[in-house]
Protein backbone atom coordinates (compact mmCIF):
# COMPACT_ATOMS: atom_id res chain seq x y z
CA UNK A 1 0.00 0.00 0.00
CA UNK A 2 1.48 3.25 -1.12
CA UNK A 3 0.15 5.95 1.80
CA UNK A 4 1.04 10.03 1.36
CA UNK A 5 3.76 11.88 1.78
CA UNK A 6 2.25 13.98 4.00
CA UNK A 7 0.70 11.29 6.85
CA UNK A 8 4.15 9.75 6.38
CA UNK A 9 5.96 12.85 7.18
CA UNK A 10 3.49 14.07 9.90
CA UNK A 11 4.41 12.68 13.52
CA UNK A 12 2.18 10.60 15.64
CA UNK A 13 1.03 12.89 18.62
CA UNK A 14 3.78 12.11 21.10
CA UNK A 15 1.29 13.36 24.53
CA UNK A 16 -1.56 11.03 22.49
CA UNK A 17 0.74 8.27 22.80
CA UNK A 18 1.80 9.24 26.58
CA UNK A 19 -1.71 9.02 27.24
CA UNK A 20 -2.46 5.53 26.64
CA UNK A 21 0.61 4.95 28.95
CA UNK A 22 -0.62 7.50 32.15
CA UNK A 23 -4.36 5.59 32.37
CA UNK A 24 -2.68 3.35 34.76
CA UNK A 25 -4.12 4.84 38.10
CA UNK A 26 0.19 4.49 39.36
CA UNK A 27 1.14 6.92 37.15
CA UNK A 28 1.69 10.29 38.41
CA UNK A 29 1.03 12.77 34.99
CA UNK A 30 2.37 15.89 34.29
CA UNK A 31 2.16 15.21 30.51
CA UNK A 32 -1.29 15.87 29.51
CA UNK A 33 -2.83 19.56 28.82
CA UNK A 34 -5.97 17.81 31.05
CA UNK A 35 -8.36 20.79 32.63
CA UNK A 36 -9.26 19.95 36.08
CA UNK A 37 -12.23 17.12 35.39
CA UNK A 38 -13.82 19.02 39.21
CA UNK A 39 -13.57 22.37 36.88
CA UNK A 40 -16.72 20.72 34.50
CA UNK A 41 -20.09 22.59 35.53
CA UNK A 42 -21.58 19.31 35.17
CA UNK A 43 -25.03 19.64 37.05
CA UNK A 44 -25.37 22.95 34.88
CA UNK A 45 -24.25 21.12 31.46
CA UNK A 46 -27.17 18.87 32.19
CA UNK A 47 -29.79 21.49 32.55
CA UNK A 48 -28.32 23.02 29.47
CA UNK A 49 -29.17 20.15 27.48
CA UNK A 50 -32.17 19.59 28.88
CA UNK A 51 -33.09 22.85 28.18
CA UNK A 52 -31.57 22.78 24.40
CA UNK A 53 -33.76 19.40 23.47
CA UNK A 54 -37.03 21.34 25.11
CA UNK A 55 -36.45 24.56 23.11
CA UNK A 56 -35.34 23.68 19.88
CA UNK A 57 -36.43 20.20 19.61
CA UNK A 58 -35.73 18.23 16.47
CA UNK A 59 -33.95 20.99 14.97
CA UNK A 60 -30.49 20.17 17.13
CA UNK A 61 -30.27 16.88 15.25
CA UNK A 62 -30.33 18.08 12.24
CA UNK A 63 -27.91 19.42 9.65
CA UNK A 64 -26.62 22.57 10.18
CA UNK A 65 -24.93 25.34 8.46
CA UNK A 66 -21.03 25.45 8.22
CA UNK A 67 -20.46 28.54 9.58
CA UNK A 68 -22.04 27.33 12.89
CA UNK A 69 -24.94 28.54 15.61
CA UNK A 70 -25.66 32.24 14.57
CA UNK A 71 -26.29 32.65 18.57
CA UNK A 72 -23.21 31.48 19.62
CA UNK A 73 -21.40 33.04 17.07
CA UNK A 74 -23.02 36.16 18.15
CA UNK A 75 -22.60 35.97 22.05
CA UNK A 76 -18.18 35.60 20.61
CA UNK A 77 -18.80 38.29 18.60
CA UNK A 78 -20.20 39.89 21.68
CA UNK A 79 -18.13 39.07 24.17
CA UNK A 80 -14.76 39.92 22.24
CA UNK A 81 -16.10 43.21 21.53
CA UNK A 82 -16.51 44.30 25.37
CA UNK A 83 -12.98 42.65 26.31
CA UNK A 84 -10.46 44.20 23.39
CA UNK A 85 -13.38 46.66 21.28
CA UNK A 86 -12.68 44.85 18.28
CA UNK A 87 -15.76 45.83 16.35
CA UNK A 88 -16.70 41.97 15.52
CA UNK A 89 -20.37 40.51 14.00
CA UNK A 90 -21.24 36.93 13.81
CA UNK A 91 -19.90 37.08 10.42
CA UNK A 92 -16.22 37.33 11.65
CA UNK A 93 -16.57 33.98 13.71
CA UNK A 94 -16.87 30.70 12.19
CA UNK A 95 -17.23 28.09 14.40
CA UNK A 96 -14.74 24.28 14.32
CA UNK A 97 -14.52 21.31 16.23
CA UNK A 98 -12.12 22.64 18.66
CA UNK A 99 -9.17 24.96 17.71
CA UNK A 100 -7.56 21.62 16.74
CA UNK A 101 -9.65 21.67 13.45
CA UNK A 102 -8.97 25.68 12.78
CA UNK A 103 -5.67 24.98 13.04
CA UNK A 104 -5.57 22.19 10.21
CA UNK A 105 -8.34 24.48 8.04
CA UNK A 106 -5.88 27.66 8.23
CA UNK A 107 -2.83 25.36 6.85
CA UNK A 108 -4.83 23.89 4.17
CA UNK A 109 -6.28 27.64 3.09
CA UNK A 110 -2.99 29.08 2.78
CA UNK A 111 -0.27 26.33 2.22
CA UNK A 112 1.11 24.83 -0.70
CA UNK A 113 4.05 22.19 -0.69
CA UNK A 114 7.04 24.21 0.70
CA UNK A 115 5.13 27.40 1.76
CA UNK A 116 6.51 28.66 4.88
CA UNK A 117 5.30 29.10 8.29
CA UNK A 118 6.95 31.01 10.87
CA UNK A 119 6.12 30.22 14.44
CA UNK A 120 8.00 30.29 18.02
CA UNK A 121 10.26 27.92 19.10
CA UNK A 122 9.50 25.97 20.96
CA UNK A 123 5.82 26.08 19.63
CA UNK A 124 2.46 24.09 20.26
CA UNK A 125 2.76 20.71 19.21
CA UNK A 126 -0.55 20.22 18.53
CA UNK A 127 -0.16 23.16 15.74
CA UNK A 128 2.97 21.58 14.48
CA UNK A 129 1.58 18.58 13.51
CA UNK A 130 -1.65 20.06 11.99
CA UNK A 131 0.61 22.06 9.73
CA UNK A 132 2.72 19.36 8.75
CA UNK A 133 0.17 17.83 6.93
CA UNK A 134 0.31 20.52 4.45
CA UNK A 135 3.87 19.93 4.14
CA UNK A 136 5.26 23.65 4.31
CA UNK A 137 9.04 24.69 5.50
CA UNK A 138 9.18 26.08 8.87
CA UNK A 139 10.62 29.08 10.31
CA UNK A 140 11.03 29.00 13.94
CA UNK A 141 11.77 32.24 15.75
CA UNK A 142 13.00 32.16 19.17
CA UNK A 143 10.82 32.49 22.12
CA UNK A 144 12.03 34.73 24.66
CA UNK A 145 11.04 35.76 28.02
CA UNK A 146 8.87 38.65 26.56
CA UNK A 147 7.98 37.11 23.42
CA UNK A 148 9.43 36.16 19.67
CA UNK A 149 12.98 37.27 19.12
CA UNK A 150 12.57 40.42 16.46
CA UNK A 151 15.76 39.98 15.04
CA UNK A 152 15.07 36.39 14.09
CA UNK A 153 11.24 37.16 13.29
CA UNK A 154 12.76 40.04 10.38
CA UNK A 155 15.07 37.56 9.31
CA UNK A 156 12.05 34.89 9.24
CA UNK A 157 9.77 37.47 7.08
CA UNK A 158 11.99 37.92 4.36
CA UNK A 159 12.48 34.18 3.44
CA UNK A 160 10.63 32.92 0.36
CA UNK A 161 7.03 32.31 0.18
CA UNK A 162 5.87 32.90 4.41
CA UNK A 163 2.31 32.87 4.37
CA UNK A 164 1.48 33.43 8.24
CA UNK A 165 2.73 33.83 11.88
CA UNK A 166 1.63 31.71 14.43
CA UNK A 167 2.30 32.45 17.65
CA UNK A 168 0.32 31.76 21.42
CA UNK A 169 0.78 35.03 23.15
CA UNK A 170 -1.01 34.32 26.43
CA UNK A 171 0.40 31.51 28.66
CA UNK A 172 2.15 30.06 25.73
CA UNK A 173 2.36 26.05 25.58
CA UNK A 174 4.41 24.47 25.77
CA UNK A 175 6.29 27.62 28.17
CA UNK A 176 3.72 29.17 30.26
CA UNK A 177 5.15 32.22 28.95
CA UNK A 178 3.23 35.76 27.85
CA UNK A 179 4.51 38.07 25.74
CA UNK A 180 4.42 41.27 27.03
CA UNK A 181 3.12 44.85 26.41
CA UNK A 182 6.54 45.98 24.93
CA UNK A 183 7.28 43.26 22.40
CA UNK A 184 3.21 43.12 21.02
CA UNK A 185 3.74 46.16 19.90
CA UNK A 186 7.37 45.77 18.47
CA UNK A 187 5.94 42.63 16.44
CA UNK A 188 3.08 44.40 15.23
CA UNK A 189 5.12 47.26 14.02
CA UNK A 190 7.04 44.96 11.98
CA UNK A 191 4.65 42.58 10.45
CA UNK A 192 2.55 45.86 10.40
CA UNK A 193 3.12 47.13 6.23
CA UNK A 194 3.74 43.24 5.83
CA UNK A 195 1.53 41.02 3.24
CA UNK A 196 1.32 38.52 6.11
CA UNK A 197 -1.12 37.26 8.63
CA UNK A 198 -0.61 36.36 12.35
CA UNK A 199 -2.50 33.93 13.93
CA UNK A 200 -2.85 34.63 18.06
CA UNK A 201 -3.95 31.33 19.18
CA UNK A 202 -5.54 31.96 22.65
CA UNK A 203 -7.02 28.98 24.39
CA UNK A 204 -6.07 29.99 28.25
CA UNK A 205 -6.12 33.98 27.76
CA UNK A 206 -9.04 33.59 30.54
CA UNK A 207 -6.99 31.79 32.85
CA UNK A 208 -4.93 35.15 34.05
CA UNK A 209 -4.25 34.23 37.94
CA UNK A 210 -1.51 37.15 37.81
CA UNK A 211 -0.41 40.44 35.73
CA UNK A 212 -3.11 42.64 33.98
CA UNK A 213 -5.40 41.65 30.63
CA UNK A 214 -2.84 42.32 27.62
CA UNK A 215 -4.48 43.35 24.12
CA UNK A 216 -3.85 41.09 21.04
CA UNK A 217 -0.52 41.88 18.92
CA UNK A 218 -3.02 42.70 15.83
CA UNK A 219 -6.86 42.05 16.35
CA UNK A 220 -8.77 45.27 15.70
CA UNK A 221 -5.64 47.16 13.50
CA UNK A 222 -5.49 44.50 10.86
CA UNK A 223 -7.62 42.30 8.52
CA UNK A 224 -5.05 40.18 8.49
CA UNK A 225 -5.60 39.20 12.12
CA UNK A 226 -6.35 35.72 12.99
CA UNK A 227 -7.69 34.91 16.54
CA UNK A 228 -8.09 31.00 17.72
CA UNK A 229 -10.29 30.05 20.74
CA UNK A 230 -12.44 27.42 22.15
CA UNK A 231 -14.47 26.52 25.30
CA UNK A 232 -12.26 23.82 26.28
CA UNK A 233 -10.03 25.36 28.80
CA UNK A 234 -13.34 26.83 30.55
CA UNK A 235 -16.33 24.80 29.83
CA UNK A 236 -15.56 21.07 28.45
CA UNK A 237 -13.08 19.89 25.96
CA UNK A 238 -15.15 16.78 25.52
CA UNK A 239 -17.63 18.94 23.48
CA UNK A 240 -15.01 20.30 21.04
CA UNK A 241 -16.41 23.51 20.44
CA UNK A 242 -13.97 25.89 18.73
CA UNK A 243 -13.89 29.30 16.72
CA UNK A 244 -11.95 31.33 14.21
CA UNK A 245 -12.09 35.03 14.46
CA UNK A 246 -11.35 37.17 12.06
CA UNK A 247 -12.46 40.16 9.67
CA UNK A 248 -10.67 39.24 6.63
CA UNK A 249 -14.03 37.76 4.22
CA UNK A 250 -12.01 36.25 1.42
CA UNK A 251 -10.26 34.44 4.55
CA UNK A 252 -13.10 33.32 6.12
CA UNK A 253 -14.69 32.29 3.25
CA UNK A 254 -12.24 30.09 2.09
CA UNK A 255 -12.26 28.70 5.59
CA UNK A 256 -16.02 27.56 5.46
CA UNK A 257 -14.99 26.08 1.69
CA UNK A 258 -12.36 24.02 3.70
CA UNK A 259 -14.74 23.38 6.33
CA UNK A 260 -17.49 21.78 4.29
CA UNK A 261 -14.79 19.75 2.80
CA UNK A 262 -13.74 18.64 6.03
CA UNK A 263 -17.06 17.86 7.80
CA UNK A 264 -20.08 19.74 6.71
CA UNK A 265 -20.31 21.73 10.15
CA UNK A 266 -18.89 20.96 13.77
CA UNK A 267 -21.52 19.44 16.21
CA UNK A 268 -24.79 21.79 16.43
CA UNK A 269 -25.61 19.44 19.44
CA UNK A 270 -22.39 21.06 21.29
CA UNK A 271 -23.37 24.42 20.19
CA UNK A 272 -26.52 24.67 21.32
CA UNK A 273 -25.63 23.16 24.59
CA UNK A 274 -22.93 25.51 24.93
CA UNK A 275 -24.56 28.33 24.22
CA UNK A 276 -27.71 27.24 26.81
CA UNK A 277 -24.77 27.22 29.56
CA UNK A 278 -23.31 30.43 28.52
CA UNK A 279 -26.78 32.52 28.74
CA UNK A 280 -28.16 31.36 31.48
CA UNK A 281 -24.96 30.74 34.39
CA UNK A 282 -22.67 32.82 35.94
CA UNK A 283 -19.67 32.48 33.25
CA UNK A 284 -17.22 34.90 34.84
CA UNK A 285 -17.99 33.55 38.41
CA UNK A 286 -17.55 30.19 36.53
CA UNK A 287 -14.04 31.14 34.80
CA UNK A 288 -12.42 32.85 38.50
CA UNK A 289 -13.07 29.29 40.25
CA UNK A 290 -11.47 27.70 37.67
CA UNK A 291 -8.15 30.63 37.96
CA UNK A 292 -8.15 30.22 41.55
CA UNK A 293 -7.62 26.71 41.25
CA UNK A 294 -5.03 26.82 38.76
CA UNK A 295 -3.43 29.26 40.77
CA UNK A 296 -3.01 27.15 43.65
CA UNK A 297 -1.59 24.33 41.86
CA UNK A 298 0.75 25.97 39.87
CA UNK A 299 1.95 27.41 43.39
CA UNK A 300 2.17 23.96 44.63
CA UNK A 301 4.55 22.50 41.81
CA UNK A 302 7.08 25.85 41.64
CA UNK A 303 7.63 25.69 45.42
CA UNK A 304 7.97 21.70 44.99
CA UNK A 305 10.64 22.67 42.26
CA UNK A 306 12.56 25.33 44.02
CA UNK A 307 12.38 22.96 47.24
CA UNK A 308 13.21 19.79 45.67
CA UNK A 309 15.21 20.79 42.01
CA UNK A 310 18.71 21.24 41.50
CA UNK A 311 19.91 24.41 40.89
CA UNK A 312 21.33 23.27 37.52
CA UNK A 313 17.11 23.06 36.50
CA UNK A 314 15.31 26.22 35.48
CA UNK A 315 12.37 26.64 34.74
CA UNK A 316 9.13 29.39 33.93
CA UNK A 317 7.02 31.01 35.92
CA UNK A 318 3.72 31.22 34.45
CA UNK A 319 1.41 33.98 34.57
CA UNK A 320 -1.89 31.75 34.02
CA UNK A 321 -2.29 28.65 31.70
CA UNK A 322 -1.81 25.24 32.48
CA UNK A 323 1.91 24.58 32.19
CA UNK A 324 6.07 25.43 33.08
CA UNK A 325 8.40 24.29 30.90
CA UNK A 326 12.05 23.37 32.53
CA UNK A 327 15.61 23.06 31.29
CA UNK A 328 17.91 20.34 32.32
CA UNK A 329 21.71 21.84 32.43
CA UNK A 330 22.90 18.96 33.50
CA UNK A 331 24.29 17.63 30.03
CA UNK A 332 20.93 15.15 30.44
CA UNK A 333 18.66 14.80 27.13
CA UNK A 334 15.28 15.14 28.30
CA UNK A 335 14.32 11.81 26.63
CA UNK A 336 16.56 10.21 29.07
CA UNK A 337 15.35 11.71 31.91
CA UNK A 338 11.44 10.85 30.77
CA UNK A 339 12.59 7.09 30.42
CA UNK A 340 13.87 7.32 33.71
CA UNK A 341 10.80 9.60 35.10
CA UNK A 342 8.57 6.27 33.84
CA UNK A 343 10.29 4.09 35.41
CA UNK A 344 9.56 5.14 38.99
CA UNK A 345 5.81 6.09 37.63
CA UNK A 346 6.27 9.78 36.80
CA UNK A 347 5.18 11.40 33.04
CA UNK A 348 6.09 14.72 31.37
CA UNK A 349 6.75 15.95 28.08
CA UNK A 350 9.96 15.90 26.77
CA UNK A 351 10.83 19.08 24.44
CA UNK A 352 11.51 17.17 21.49
CA UNK A 353 7.61 17.24 19.97
CA UNK A 354 7.66 21.03 20.34
CA UNK A 355 10.12 21.32 17.82
CA UNK A 356 10.02 21.29 14.04
CA UNK A 357 13.58 20.60 13.50
CA UNK A 358 15.47 19.80 16.93
CA UNK A 359 16.01 16.47 18.65
CA UNK A 360 17.24 14.95 21.95
CA UNK A 361 16.59 18.95 23.33
CA UNK A 362 17.18 19.45 27.30
CA UNK A 363 13.94 21.26 27.69
CA UNK A 364 10.51 19.85 29.14
CA UNK A 365 6.64 20.64 30.08
CA UNK A 366 5.37 19.97 33.06
CA UNK A 367 1.12 20.49 32.93
CA UNK A 368 0.05 21.16 36.85
CA UNK A 369 -3.37 21.33 36.09
CA UNK A 370 -5.05 17.85 36.65
CA UNK A 371 -3.23 16.81 39.84
CA UNK A 372 -3.94 17.10 43.38
CA UNK A 373 -1.43 19.26 45.74
CA UNK A 374 -0.19 15.99 46.96
CA UNK A 375 0.33 14.16 44.05
CA UNK A 376 2.35 17.16 42.82
CA UNK A 377 4.90 17.35 45.27
CA UNK A 378 5.12 13.63 45.41
CA UNK A 379 5.86 13.42 41.47
CA UNK A 380 8.27 16.19 41.77
CA UNK A 381 9.83 14.55 44.66
CA UNK A 382 10.28 11.30 42.55
CA UNK A 383 11.60 13.64 39.68
CA UNK A 384 14.05 15.42 42.03
CA UNK A 385 15.41 11.97 42.95
CA UNK A 386 16.58 10.80 39.70
CA UNK A 387 18.17 14.13 38.85
CA UNK A 388 20.22 14.02 42.12
CA UNK A 389 21.16 10.49 41.06
CA UNK A 390 22.28 12.03 37.77
CA UNK A 391 24.91 14.08 39.36
CA UNK A 392 25.82 11.51 41.69
CA UNK A 393 26.52 9.43 39.08
CA UNK A 394 28.80 12.12 37.21
CA UNK A 395 30.73 12.47 39.79
CA UNK A 396 31.90 9.51 40.60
Amino acid sequence: MQYSDRVLKTPSSFIRNILKVTDSPNVISFAGGLPNPVSFPVNQLQEAVERAISSNGAKIFQYASTTGYLPLRQYIADKYNRLNNLGLTADDILLTTGSQQALSLISQVFINKGDGIIMEEPGYLGAIQAFTMSEPTFYPVTLEEDGLNIEELQQALVKPNAKFIYTVPNFQNPTGLTYTMERRQEIYDLIKNEDIFIIEDDPYGELRFEGDHLPYIAAGKTDKSIILGSFSKTVTPGMRVGFVICKNKEFMSHMETAKQAADLHSNIFSQYTIYEYLTHNDYTSHVKKIIDLYQSQANVMLAALEEFFPENVTFTRPQGGMFIWATLNNGMSALEFFHKAMAVDVAFVPGDPFYASKTNVNTLRLNYTNATPEVIREGIQRLAKILYEVEVAETV
